[in-house]
């Protein structure tokens, strides 16, 4: 792991901070808290049991700090209002909800939250901005898009950086809250793409033993994605759940507006990000010129093309939520994307729960070489750091310290334990602490399902060798691009080389519209992250 970048950046954030409110200084010195008595005692219980029976009857202890029920209880906000745009219902959209009515109730202060579609969130967060009107205090989105929202974020002022929450992010997700030296998202999430697979059939002597005799080969966790194939093959159309019902082999996110372009990248990462050549994966650094359509890209595609034949009816169109119920509720034996889909198998009231094992990212046994423009012969595995929902507070805003005050609570240690076990939230680890294998015990995992858990999230940073998201002004544009091409390759419209030549071309067109400088010095950015692992 690289070394923490928090004492040069809390400096530098200091000053972006005190710089880019000195013109509104007045005004926030008018929404400044009142002191009141705390309603919390230092250590209290918290648990979410009183607002309905969908939540955990999990408590947790309130770690003591400024971001703390007993600290945040302390200060009295009433008569302002905090306004807050977030994701649809439930998935990161269900938490802010939760912790804006606790918020409201330990503080006196009004939290008024929009949820939007996924489709609309990134125009009704940046058009607003844009016409130098922001809309919201504090805005939940996709860390991807920091290209195109940089600008009008407020950066993390030093005290909220100098919390104990936030002393323990791990440097990834530092880093991926980072804009040009400057944090400018605060971290409430930390998505990671690797694989899921139901480890009882892998250690049954009996699917042992048939696969063996079909194969000639070992079943065991595969290591690269021919091997994910060829089990994937083995598995689809048997009844490996003795329920008298079909099992299938894979279930992947394919649905073309659905995040398709994040699962395609999970099975592009060891074919196109050779650890020798530095760059990035997505342009040329120098050119801009679009590597989307280079061989690794294309081998990838012609992977997942093949992985149709495992996967389980209608799965050609599986958006994220079919994903996550397809392997969580037992109907696939894999499957390779968010956090999701292992912590729905693991509820308490799941069918397969600690019958699962998560594990890295297959690999490959050759990575393409964009300088020789040849195969590099050896083993590759990366480890790709997927968009994940961060926040962030508006520039703009008259109520920064309230919406910073409300981000901390949001993200503190008793809620963000709590948070991690509901499936459906959306938050995932992305703090050390959360690394523990004891934490998931306690959730009733047990121990090896539990250490495999926390083994594969910390070994993804400490990989060297790591994919981070195209971070760059219009991101949207060239994501919707590159999944109308794994669409049309999926549907047998266009070959996969044919489908990616033509992403190659739109991206081009978007860089060409957006600005190649612009386009370029954002990139960067990405460069950096994966060039400095």
């Amino acid at each position: 792991m690289r070394s923490r970048p928090y004492p040069g950046l809390v400096a530098v954030a200091a000053v972006a901070a005190l710089t880019a409110t000195a013109c509104t200084a007045q005004n926030e010195a008018q929404q400044k808290p009142k002191e009141k008595t705390a309603l919390f005692k230092p250590g209290s219980d918290i648990s979410y049991q009183k607002y309905g029976k969908n939540y955990p009857e999990t408590k947790v202890k309130d770690v003591p700090g400024s971001c703390s029920y007993e600290s945040i209880s302390r200060k009295d906000y009433s008569g302002q209002t905090l306004k807050i745009i977030s994701h649809a219902v439930p998935v990161i959209g269900e938490p802010t909800q939760l912790h804006a009515k606790q918020f409201e109730e330990i503080t006196g202060g009004k939290v008024e939250v929009v949820n939007v579609p996924f489709g609309e969130l990134h125009q009704k967060i940046l058009t607003p901005l844009q016409a130098g009107q922001p809309a919201y205090d504090v805005m939940f989105y996709p860390s991807l898009w920091i290209g195109d929202l940089a600008p009008y974020l407020a950066p993390v002022p030093e005290k909220y950086l100098n919390t104990t929450g936030m002393q323990d992010v791990t440097a990834a997700y530092m880093d991926v809250a980072t804009w040009d030296g400057k944090v400018v998202q605060y971290p409430v999430d930390g998505d990671r793409h690797y694989l899921k697979i139901r480890a009882d059939v892998l250690k049954d002597p009996k699917w042992q033993a048939q696969y063996k005799s079909a194969t000639g080969k070992d079943l065991k966790v595969p290591t690269t994605w021919a091997e994910y194939q060829d089990i994937a093959e083995a598995f689809s159309g048997e009844d490996f759940d003795g329920d008298g019902k079909k099992n299938y082999g894979s279930a992947e996110v394919t649905k073309r507006d659905d995040l398709t372009f994040s699962a395609f990248i999970s099975r592009a990462a060891p074919y196109v990000k050779n650890p020798d050549v530095k760059g990035g994966v997505f342009f040329d650094e120098e050119t801009m010129t679009p590597l989307i359509n280079t061989p690794g890209f294309v081998r990838a595609l012609q992977d997942m093309v093949k992985a149709k034949s495992t996967w389980a009816p209608g799965g050609a169109n599986f958006g994220l939520g079919d994903e996550i119920f397809s392997f969580g509720g037992g109907q696939t034996l894999m499957s390779y994307s968010w956090d999701d889909a292992f912590i729905q198998a693991q509820q308490p009231d799941s069918r397969i729960r600690n019958t699962v094992e998560a594990a890295p990212l297959p690999g490959s046994t050759e990575v393409y070489n964009r300088t020789t423009k040849s195969w590099d012969k050896k083993a590759n595995q990366a480890a790709y750091f997927t968009w994940g929902w961060t926040s962030a507070v508006a520039k703009a805003s008259s109520h920064q310290e309230m919406a910073f005050d409300y981000l901390c609570f949001f993200s503190n240690e008793a809620n963000t334990a709590l948070d991690l076990t509901i499936g459906r939230f959306g938050v995932n680890p992305y703090r050390i602490s959360h690394f523990a294998p004891e934490f998931w015990e306690k959730q009733g995992w047990d121990k090896d399902v539990a250490k495999a858990y926390v083994d594969t999230l910390s070994g993804m940073e400490e990989n060297p060798n790591r994919v981070f998201d195209l971070r760059v002004p219009g991101v949207n544009q060239y994501m919707s691009a590159l999944a109308n091409g794994v669409a049309a390759a999926l549907a047998g419209q266009e070959s996969p080389q044919r489908a990616l030549d033509g992403v190659a071309g739109e991206w081009a067109k978007i860089t060409n519209q957006i600005g190649k400088d612009k386009v370029r010095s954002a990139y960067r950015n990405v460069v950096a992250l994966e060039d400095e692992s």
